[in-house]
């Protein structure tokens, strides 16, 4: 199984785009950008729109419906989701950070979620649009800049650091468990995010065996962890614990900042690697703490 990557490999920002219509496009059905068309998605039209991952995995079904149910009842609380106008996994999600589900405080930010380009799109300036589009949504509404969660180091399921990095965000904060908070301020007066308490140790609270946590917010996880990564950690005779963050409340609690997917073993943060759900990872993974019982 070939397990699909965040990146938003593009090209720089570039001065020649503007929204064709209106300057705050949360509020459109859809934009352009030359000969590119980018839709957004909402209650009213959700029904009959793909959310880009696992559009015609049919063993991922359940984790689609239920990833587009979540998006239903996060737009009431101003989240959005634009992609391209086409059948491709070119999108960007993003909300106030305030109702962000991750353990984060950026008083009037607008948090950036999942952000990719992939395949034969890359390289077509479509992440610059992409993100540009959020700037200036976040302008338009009075916010102070927007931020981030990355891996410190590029790693899959996560927005592409370096990329970021080129294109206006700094690093407010890193945790010794791998993870970065990248921001992009509009003006020097403003809060500088952080990690919540509860995200920097790197630990959870179980301390037996494994632990993973999990939500809603990516149509892959219901079957990779609850249809493999049980069978995997039961056949290799490691306990497992599944923890299903179904709230904004509990995702701001959560001892990872990675809260679509993270992986703790005897209460250390692992990984936030989907693809460990997956046979070969995860028998690496469990010789590597030292479970040599293999299926």
């Amino acid at each position: 199984m070939r397990m699909a990557t965040a990146n938003t490999n593009a090209t720089e920002f570039g001065d020649e785009w503007r929204p064709s219509v209106s300057t705050n496009p949360i509020h459109l059905q859809t934009m352009e950008n030359g000969l590119h068309r980018y839709i957004t998605l909402t209650k009213e039209n959700i029904g009959g729109e793909h959310i880009c991952c696992a559009i015609s995995d049919k063993k991922c079904a359940e984790g689609y419906a239920a990833k587009k149910e979540w998006l239903s009842g996060e737009f009431e609380k101003g989240y959005v989701f634009r992609r391209l106008d086409a059948r491709a996994k070119v999108f960007i999600e993003y909300v106030p950070a305030e109702h962000a589900w991750a353990p984060i405080t950026a008083p009037n930010h607008l948090m950036v979620n999942c952000f990719w380009v992939s395949g034969r799109h890359k390289g077509q300036g479509h992440g610059s649009t992409l993100l540009q589009s959020v700037v200036e949504d976040a302008k338009g509404k009075g916010k102070d800049g927007l931020v981030t969660v990355t891996g410190t180091e590029k790693a899959p399921f996560m927005s592409d650091t370096e990329w970021l990095l080129r294109h206006g965000f700094k690093e407010v904060e890193r945790l010794p468990s791998g993870f970065s908070l990248l921001a992009m301020a509009f003006h020097d007066n403003c809060a500088v995010p952080r990690f919540n308490e509860c995200a920097k140790s790197g630990e959870c609270p179980g301390k037996d065996g494994m632990v993973a946590y999990y939500s809603a917010r990516c149509p892959y996880t219901d079957y990779y962890v609850n249809g493999m990564l049980r069978v995997l950690a039961q056949e290799n005779g490691i306990p497992l614990e599944v923890v299903k963050l179904e709230s904004m409340e509990q995702a701001q609690k959560s001892p990872t900042p990675a809260t679509i997917f993270s992986l703790f073993h005897n209460g250390r943060f692992v990984t936030a690697d989907l693809g460990v759900c997956a046979e070969s990872k995860f028998t690496k993974l469990a010789k590597q703490i030292g479970y040599s019982q293999t299926k």
